[in-house]
């Protein structure tokens, strides 16, 4: 390709709306350009690139068995009501009408298209396993849609399901398309986090993403320093550990009874280890959270006895219900693990109307005992004896709490936020943390979509069974975007042989002469020998060609001079100096160069 026969279009200055490295030199490099809020167009550039991941992603999905299918992006809303999420999936989710007035979905997800399409296909044991995917276009309408193609709202993404007969067979589909993850983004040059990681509305188990790390990531990985632990914070655990006083030692149990001590205007944990004068490893930390489509049964609370439930996609669940969580003083609630615990949609700390109607007392006085609302213990208060807490009312705190003597939890459970130093649930090191983004998350499903969306099939006795699925999903925006921000520089991007654009470039200081002439033949070398080359065969100063060249990124640069022939300058774009080699040795140089390259990324 020559410049002059496509759409080069750069930027010397970054828009003000692009903040991180991808974004600023996606777009001054012309490879991205913005149509509106969250919506990108590829540009000649970017698309190439945006291929080349697209190729890679394709080619080792199909070398572990996944056949690709081609759904429609517009998927029926009856088939979110049938699975249970059209109210559940929340403001993300697209939602549009025919002109007959039916409910259509532009897709964010596609676990209910093609469990709905494979339903009356995969009927027996014998056709089964099956991976299908699809390469395809969705679109989430997020509220906040930033760092270009990093997070847009509408945006391509390859989608895998796995459909098998039994619990083996669903451990070998994911071992395979794991290996395949794996295989993808070595091939890309990415250096990727597996990380254990949690299902969220997707809903399974057995769930796992694969990061990168970036300081704009939205991710915070919880990692070991000795072993291979690796999670994300909103499923990571650590090692158990008891609470301790000022001097180092275990609280012991006492037999003193509650006793309630007034104290106004205490109402953080700062608050009461001043008042108190001790740490904040002796306080009961209690919060109320409102839950939303429970689905742990409640029916043993009170409360909650005859609480109305919701049946949608053939589960039950209360569509809103509010708990109370304790945890250790010096600890964090992780909502998302709290969900998980309740089988719950989502969850968030309640109001203070709420707190103040479900407690009996206004926050920073809450207290477990005497609650009607069910109280859900963290782990972390089992070793706890003679603590602080709330009273229960505003005013008033009570020490000499024993739990399991004062107050019986609801449920205990592991609901704390892992954070940097505490201890490796495997070895017992030191945790440390890293931000990252997520590339790619695979999922057991299970039975979750399939039977709520009455798919079986018939086993070796020919009795009715009902399939289990798998989930693989990569983001392609967010990965090419990934590869600029671990491969660039202070001039532009660096992109891996891989994914570039083109993977040579030849630069004539001026298309004219002989350096015309030793351009074109090394072009038509290097076309002959099947390299992606191009040509710069602007009239452009060789200042502006280089800094260009420079912002795209392509892997290996050959510049064509008066001064150097019949020598050529070749260099690469990731090294500082060039060399000067015979014009007739560059395309046959170049070529090989190219051909290590991916082969090493390739093996």
């Amino acid at each position: 390709m020559k410049t002059s026969q496509t759409i080069l279009y750069t930027l010397r200055d970054s828009p003000s709306d692009a903040v991180i490295a991808s974004h600023q030199l996606m777009i001054r490099a012309g490879f991205i350009k913005k149509l509106a809020n969250g919506l990108y167009t590829y540009l000649p550039f970017g698309l190439r690139s945006f291929r080349k991941v697209e190729n890679i992603i394709r080619e080792e999905l199909d070398r572990v068995g996944c056949s690709e299918i081609k759904p429609t992006v517009i998927v029926p809303g009856d088939l979110w009501k049938e699975s249970g999420r059209w109210e559940t999936m929340g403001g993300e989710m697209l939602r549009v009408q025919t002109r007959g007035g039916q409910d259509m979905v532009v897709s964010p997800t596609a676990e209910e298209a093609f469990t709905a399409l494979f339903r009356d296909m995969l009927t027996s044991y014998k056709q089964m396993p099956v991976i299908p995917y699809q390469i395809n276009t969705k679109y989430r309408d997020e509220i906040r849609p930033r760092y270009g193609v990093m997070r847009g709202r509408e945006f391509v993404m390859m989608d895998a399901y796995s459909f098998d007969a039994d619990q083996k067979s669903l451990d070998e589909s994911y071992d395979r398309v794991a290996s395949a993850y794996h295989r993808i983004f070595k091939r890309l040059g990415l250096t990727i986090i597996p990380v254990k990681a949690d299902t969220g509305a997707m809903g399974g188990s057995g769930s796992e993403e694969f990061m990168v790390e970036s300081s704009i990531g939205d991710n915070t990985l919880i990692l070991c320093p000795k072993c291979d632990y690796a999670a994300n914070v909103e499923k990571a655990a650590c090692k158990a550990d008891v609470a301790l006083d000022a001097d180092g030692k275990e609280y012991v149990k006492t037999d003193k009874a509650v006793e309630e001590v007034a104290t106004p205007n205490v109402f953080s944990i700062e608050d009461m280890e001043k008042f108190f004068n001790t740490k904040s490893t002796a306080f009961l930390k209690a919060l109320v959270y409102k839950v939303y489509n429970v689905g742990l049964d409640f029916s043993k609370n009170e409360f909650y006895k005859n609480a109305k439930k919701v049946n949608e996609g053939g589960e039950a669940y209360i569509p809103e219900a509010f708990v109370c969580v304790l945890i250790r003083g010096d600890l964090d609630v992780n909502e998302v693990k709290l969900a998980a615990a309740l089988k719950a949609s989502g969850a968030e700390l309640a109001g203070p109307e709420d707190v103040l109607k479900y407690s009996g007392a206004p926050h920073g006085f809450v207290g477990p005992i005497g609650l009607k609302i069910p109280v859900i213990a963290d782990n972390s208060t089992l070793s706890m004896h003679d603590c602080f807490a709330g009273a229960g009312k505003e005013g008033y705190h009570v020490k000499h709490v024993e739990p399991g003597r004062d107050y019986t939890p609801f449920m205990t459970a592991d609901v704390r936020t892992v954070k940097e130093g505490d201890c490796c649930p495997e070895c017992g090191a030191k945790l440390y943390t890293k931000k990252g983004n997520e590339l790619g998350h695979i999922f057991k499903l299970g039975t979750k979509y399939t039977k709520s969306m009455n798919m079986t099939y018939l086993d070796l006795n020919g009795k009715q069974q009902i399939p289990l699925m798998g989930c693989y999903g990569i983001g392609l925006d967010r990965t090419l975007a990934s590869i600029v921000e671990e491969h660039h520089d202070d001039n532009g991007i660096i992109w891996t042989m891989s994914t570039a654009p083109y993977q040579v470039v030849i630069v004539p200081i001026k298309y004219d002469g002989e350096m015309k002439t030793v351009a074109d033949k090394i072009y038509d070398e290097l076309n002959k020998a099947g390299i992606e080359v191009l040509l710069d065969d602007r009239n452009e100063r060789p200042g502006v060609k280089f800094k260009d060249m420079d912002l795209i990124g392509i892997p290996v640069r050959i510049v064509v001079g008066d001064k150097n022939l019949p020598n050529v300058e070749l260099k690469l774009r990731a090294n500082k100096d060039a060399e000067l080699i015979p014009a007739d040795k560059a395309a046959e140089k170049a070529a090989s160069i190219v051909r290590e390259e991916l082969a090493r990324l390739n093996a």
